[in-house]
């Protein structure tokens, strides 16, 4: 057994510090890093399975071109020409990077300097977009820089925390565990402004559900209610601020407390409560993520925002400021390098001094002129013929995107798409003509950045496999072949760290907070061992500020008319994360206990619409918008607002035969950040009637995806499992079944069949189909699949005797279902959840679950307290 690895989580940009022991050929013991300042040895329920996540199925592992398999040099080759001639026939704007917040620094690093200083164009865009590009933006107007003012120190130290469009508890659980610890030794005051119900919404003093879209309105209210009330710092706003002529003018016009109620649709009530404890608490942090950023008026929400903690004063001090807080490992990294199609390099823009002085530091023989296509524009371009070449990097916008069957059209037609990425076959690389296999998490080498600007090392823990490459050096391989040699002859990622660090401080004289002065001047050896640090110490607490004059500014923003519903579109759809997969499940997707907490995907709907629309709770529903449909299987609940939908944004043709999320959302985006708009999009919803249901489980990957009206592929130990659903024949199911001894039970009456599949005394594959009959539960056949013979009973889908279910599973880390938590509830009479983790340990790990805890034991006691 090796010694234990410190390096960084995979997932969001929390940025959490593992160390991970490696204990195999592809096997390794994952913990918390006790010494890293983001986490103090905490992990959630993804970083905790990193380990499950390590092994090589359905890795791509070596270059392919078309489906054939080709050596590096002539892939390299191949990109190298292909870019070369694009640019020498229609100039540097036909070709285009689309990148990833899974790429490390030095990665982002190489790509932005390839395209946008010897390309010449800023057509390089990332999927951070799609996340927190209104920040950036609302940071720019507000401070100059995009310097996020704040650090998870701040959360220690508030007396009130406001979290506005995040469920922090799944998104970013250990940053919600450290809310909770403030609330424990402080007394700290919490406040969830989300229109659902989430489960970080049901621990708060204040919940306002309030209208999408109206966070404007309601953040202007507060900035009136302060000014008000006494609240503003008169001194700070006239010695830091700039503000604009006629700015408090405007904010009086329809910012009253009754008048906001009625355009967020919050209780008035309610609303003052939140508004007089904000005024009288100046140790005040706003946290905002997805739910601010992903809005056709993200910026303005931004900086409806910052105009509050800039007025009061409430920033560069402990326990006071805006917090934006980033959903991918390194967007703050491709942030800092300039990944985003709007920004130069090290928090620059392209202003004509800082385009000389990124050329001359580069020795480039060109700069980008102006900035390049944001992520929409830049799809819909390749759509329209202007993009000939695209390179897309660790990430999958054939489902990501908004509008994705646009998305897929336009790869469809582009003439040369080249995908880098450690997974075979994903939506995405189906379009691509040359696939690279790139370094996955486990083997890269580099730096991360996360939401409180701590830089941190990942290592790799493995050697590069079959004849994966890191992305740095498959970029710089192909700028070399491109005719630039000299500048792009890294040999190791330690020497771009080094480089990007001089850029940052290259005639910088203090007029950019972003500077990793003294931090590149080490070896090899210094960068090898480098502990996290955090940059720009506490941005402001001077009270100057990175613009002209050193002043702040309050940005002028007001509420944009909230669009009534449609006729065919009345319902408003929301889209976001579940708290244990990431992304397209490309990585999660492959840990069975992640699939767990939510095994299929849902549509969320409130009681009342479900009544009137006729869907029944575990029913299926289609879903539609103008731009298409899915389907979804109906959670019914009261944590949507009536009118609303909410569904989940990871699956795939890969893991879904119609639960594809990102085809609904439209193609529209903020027109000054340029981030889509995923939260608020005009859809309906219809019941979907099925003739029968089911599931398969298979030892090994079935040929293909069951050909059914529904099919959902959930990842178990030892193999796969199928919800399946249908409304035709479900004989047509037999096809998938692998070669072996059938075992089959038919009951006519029920339209019910059980096939077992048998090869060498053990279960292979099995089918569970009924139309009316009841169907077992999974957990005793899944762990069939691994058994050394079967069993007798396996069509009666269980052991022989009774046998206890765990029930839905609600503590992902231990693994631990609803039925055992009731059960301790019931039977050790625990009162608290702190009771629930010292008899059963649920909620002792990351926390996420507390929530759930905490309302089962409300459930699970309102029985005695009705009849008490």
């Amino acid at each position: 057994m090796s010694a234990p690895v410190r390096t960084t989580c995979a997932y969001c940009g929390v940025g959490c510090g593992i160390s991970a022991t490696v204990t195999g050929e592809r096997a390794v013991r994952i913990e918390g890093d006790p010494d890293h300042p983001a986490n103090a040895g905490r992990l959630c329920s993804k970083g905790r399975h990193l380990g499950e996540t390590v092994g090589l199925d359905g890795r791509l592992l070596h270059p392919m071109i078309g489906r054939k398999r080709t050596s590096w040099d002539r892939a390299l080759d191949l990109v190298a020409r292909r870019f070369r001639e694009t640019i020498a026939q229609y100039g540097p704007g036909s070709v285009a990077f689309y990148i990833s917040g899974q790429l490390l620094t030095e990665d982002y690093y190489v790509a932005n300097k390839l395209m946008k200083g010897f390309i010449g164009s800023a057509n390089i865009d990332t999927n951070s977009r799609l996340c927190m590009s209104s920040a950036v933006a609302g940071h720019m107007r507000a401070f100059g820089e995009d310097v996020v003012p704040a650090s998870y120190d701040d959360i220690d130290a508030a007396d009130l925390i406001v979290l506005v469009g995040s469920n922090t508890a799944w998104c970013h659980p250990i940053v919600y565990q450290r809310i909770m610890a403030a609330r424990a030794a402080r007394g700290a005051q919490l406040v969830v402004i989300d229109p659902r119900r989430t489960e970080t919404a049901e621990e708060a003093d204040i919940h306002l559900a309030l209208r999408p879209g109206s966070d404007v309105a309601l953040m202007n209210g507060a900035l009136a209610w302060c000014r008000d009330n006494g609240a503003l710092d008169s001194a700070f706003l006239e010695q830091h601020v700039s503000t604009p002529d006629g700015f408090w003018d405007a904010l009086a016009e329809g910012n009253d407390l009754w008048s906001v109620a009625r355009t967020c649709d919050v209780p008035a009530a309610d609303l003052r409560r939140f508004y007089e404890l904000l005024a009288v608490t100046p140790r005040t942090v706003t946290l905002f993520s997805q739910g601010v950023n992903q809005s056709l008026t993200g910026t303005d929400q931004v900086n409806a925002i910052t105009n509050l903690h800039l007025a009061t004063g409430r920033i560069g001090k402990p326990g006071a400021a805006p917090f934006s807080i980033t959903g991918q490992p390194n967007a703050m990294g491709g942030r800092e390098v300039g990944g985003l199609a709007s920004t130069l390099a090290a928090h620059m823009d392209f202003a004509p001094d800082n385009r000389a002085l990124v050329q001359r530091f580069w020795a480039a023989p060109t700069i980008a002129e102006k900035p390049g296509l944001k992520a929409v524009d830049l799809f819909r371009a390749v759509g329209e013929g202007r993009i000939k070449a695209l390179w897309i990097m660790a990430t999958n916008p054939a489902v990501s995107m908004p509008d994705a069957s646009r998305v897929r059209e336009a790869l469809a037609d582009c003439p040369f798409v080249v995908v880098s990425d450690v997974i075979a076959d994903t939506d995405t690389s189906a379009f691509a003509h040359v696939r690279l296999p790139a370094a996955a998490w486990g083997e890269k080498d580099g730096t991360v950045t996360n939401s409180e600007r701590t830089i941190s090392r990942q290592r790799a823990l493995f050697p590069l496999p079959g004849e994966a490459k890191p992305d740095w050096w498959i970029i710089k391989e192909v700028a070399r072949r491109m005719g630039w040699k000299t500048a792009f002859a890294y040999d190791r990622p330690a020497e771009i760290w080094r480089e990007h660090c001089r850029l940052s401080t290259y005639r910088n004289d203090g007029a950019r907070l972003f500077a990793l002065a003294g931090h590149g001047a080490g070896g090899n050896a210094a960068y090898d061992a480098m502990p996290p640090f955090r940059w720009g110490g506490t941005p402001f607490a001077d009270g100057r500020f990175p613009t002209a004059d050193g002043r702040a500014r309050l940005v002028p923003v007001a509420q944009k008319p909230i669009a009534a519903p449609l006729r065919d579109w009345p319902m408003t759809l929301n889209t976001g994360r579940y708290r244990d997969q990431w992304h397209t499940m490309t990585r999660t997707g492959l840990a069975p206990k992640l699939a767990r907490h939510r095994a299929e995907p849902l549509v969320e709907v409130h009681p009342q619409d479900a009544d009137r629309l006729g869907l029944v709770d575990g029913g299926l529903a289609r879903v539609s918008t103008p731009q298409g449909g899915s389907l979804y299987r109906v959670a019914i609940g009261d944590s949507q607002r009536p009118g609303e939908l909410f569904v989940p944004i990871h699956w795939t043709d890969k893991t879904s035969s119609a639960g594809r999320t990102g085809l609904l959302p439209r193609p529209l985006a903020d027109p000054i950040s340029g981030q889509p708009g995923f939260k608020a999009t005009p859809a309906a919803i219809a019941a979907v009637a099925t003739r029968w249901r089911g599931f398969a489980l298979f030892a090994d990957v079935p040929p293909r995806r069951p050909d059914c009206l529904w099919a959902t592929k959930v990842t178990v130990p030892a193999g796969s499992l199928w919800e399946l659903a249908g409304d035709g024949d479900s004989a047509a199911l037999d096809a998938i079944l692998p070669p072996g001894e059938r075992i089959e039970a038919v009951d006519r009456a029920r339209g019910t069949r059980r096939i077992a599949v048998i090869v060498d005394g053990r279960l292979v594959a099995a089918l569970f189909v009924t139309e009316t009959g009841e169907l077992p539960a999974r957990d005793w056949l899944i762990a069939q699949l691994g058994a050394t013979e079967a069993a007798p009973t396996l069509l009666a889908g269980r052991a022989p005797g009774a046998t206890a279910d765990r029930g839905a599973i609600v503590c992902v880390c231990f693994d631990i279902g609803v039925t055992t938590i009731v059960a301790a509830i019931r039977d050790r009479s625990l009162a608290d959840v702190a009771a629930i983790g010292a008899a059963i340990g649920a909620g002792t790990n990351c926390g996420s679950c507390r929530p759930a805890l905490a309302r089962l034991l409300a459930e699970a006691t309102e029985p005695a307290h009705a009849h008490g």
